[in-house]
């Protein structure tokens, strides 16, 4: 049993990779029915069970959680006596956005200068492939090392929590000694990272109501409260004149003390227009990984093209507060609400509705499980050395897996580089990093069960 005899394997098996990837990635499993049918989640969700099944995994089952979505669970026993590692990915994905903004269609896995393009094919779709191609590797090698749990969740981009609250009511289920989660990614492509922390968030839609009905601008405009303007001071006052977060009564000013993230490699990450500055204060990395951050996801008004000239009785937007580790995210929801409902003027009638939340999270690097991912990684990127970095986003379920499992060490790792671009349009993966990260997976796990 070799390391070179892993990754050969690995290799041999990208072809079936990219053949699966691109059967998943063709299930629009957008867990919204209001903008795709809940037929293609359920579709995504038979694919993950089957290839579990596929896998010599029992007890593979399909989970109704109660946000209504399904969540896929599978078991593979390893040797007497050997620990248990739980596999994370999801198969839901964010929405394509804008299809004409997309070079080659969103559900249709493509390659393109040595990338594979596609609407979940780095989040994380592909996670799931790299954890299969981890255990086929293993499997033609001697056998899996470990009892393996992998549990695929159907609702993770919308935060709706359906998995964590079916964990919590049935906290033996994903019980483990290790866990994986594949769904961050490296730092820059090519570099091994480990994901150290994750902010939290909290989304809440926010309603203001001013007239019975819309008014013509021209006979009532001047005088009528117009709610879309109200909508928008209000969303306005979420930010300082620099950019920054300014929610009453939350701590915005915390730093980060680990890896550096450059100014000019931010800028480049992020498409930043020529001319147009980066937002808010401190250090690149104080801003997207250790303070909160509020981000406008959506306002309902009436578009551009066929706008009559009206003042507008209603409005409603989607708000999104990232929480950075050291907040409770149900603290700086209650804080959200109250800012609000403060700022709203004029006094506009203001509803505010939850829509989702998730606990940050801070990982114990100093675990055997680290030890045994970096050695792996050693392996899989000769010359280079496990980095460790922050996220900006949020994974609920880790938060809920440390409450549930206090002395399991979970990792966080996966293939969303920079280049990835999740959560916009052109979303891809580098096979080459999914090759990679999977012969570190099945490194890792061999590595892991051989410390215990």
């Amino acid at each position: 049993m070799s390391d070179r005899r892993i990754a050969e394997t690995v290799a041999g098996l990208m072809p079936r990779a990219r053949t699966e990837l691109a059967e998943l990635v063709a299930f629009a499993s957008v867990a919204d029915p209001e903008q795709f049918p809940r037929t293609e989640c359920e579709g995504a969700a038979r694919w993950c069970a089957d290839a579990l099944r596929a896998e010599g995994f029992t007890d593979v089952s399909v989970l109704l959680t109660p946000d209504g979505t399904d969540s896929v669970y599978g078991y593979l026993p390893g040797p007497e006596g050997a620990p248990t590692v739980l596999l994370y990915a999801h198969y839901d994905v964010q929405p394509p956005l804008d299809p004409a903004g997309w070079v080659s269609p969103p559900f249709e896995l493509t390659e393109r200068d040595g990338r594979w393009y596609g609407r979940g094919a780095a989040d994380c779709k592909g996670g799931f492939l790299m954890h299969l191609l981890a255990l086929r590797a293993l499997k033609a090698d001697g056998g899996v090392p470990v009892h393996v749990k992998v549990i695929v969740e159907g609702s993770e981009e919308q935060g709706t929590g359906g998995l964590e609250r079916y964990a919590e009511q049935h906290p033996e289920l994903l019980a483990a000694d290790a866990v994986v989660i594949g769904d961050t990614g490296n730092f820059r492509t090519g570099l091994p990272t480990v994901t150290a922390t994750l902010r939290g968030m909290t989304m809440l839609r926010v309603r203001i109501d001013t007239l019975a009905g819309n008014l013509h601008s021209g006979q009532f405009g001047g005088a009528a409260p117009d709610a879309l303007a109200a909508l928008i001071r209000v969303l306005d006052s979420l930010r300082s004149e620099d950019g920054s977060t300014t929610v009453d009564g939350l701590t915005a000013d915390q730093t980060w003390d680990g890896l550096a993230y450059p100014e000019d490699a931010f800028r480049e990450d992020a498409k930043v227009l020529d001319g147009v500055g980066l937002i808010g204060s401190g250090a690149v990395a104080d801003r997207v990984w250790a303070r909160p951050a509020v981000t406008v996801l959506g306002i309902d008004c009436p578009p551009v093209v066929g706008a009559t000239p009206s003042v507008q009785a209603s409005a409603r937007a989607t708000v999104s507060l990232r929480v950075p580790p050291g907040q409770d995210a149900v603290a700086a929801t209650e804080l959200l609400t109250a800012h609000l409902e403060k700022h709203t003027p004029w006094g506009a009638r203001v509803s505010v509705e939850q829509v989702g939340q998730g606990q940050p999270f801070r990982a114990d690097t100093g675990s055997p499980a680290y030890t045994a991912m970096a050695d792996a990684m050693r392996v899989a990127y000769p010359g280079q050395e496990m980095q460790t970095s922050g996220m900006g986003g949020s994974i609920p379920l880790c938060g809920t897996l440390a409450g549930l499992y206090p002395d399991a060490e979970i990792l966080l790792i996966g293939l969303s580089d920079p280049a990835a671009q999740i959560h916009a349009v052109n979303e891809s993966v580098s096979p080459e990093e999914m090759e990679r990260m999977a012969v570190a997976e099945a490194l890792f796990l061999r590595k892991y069960a051989a410390s215990r």
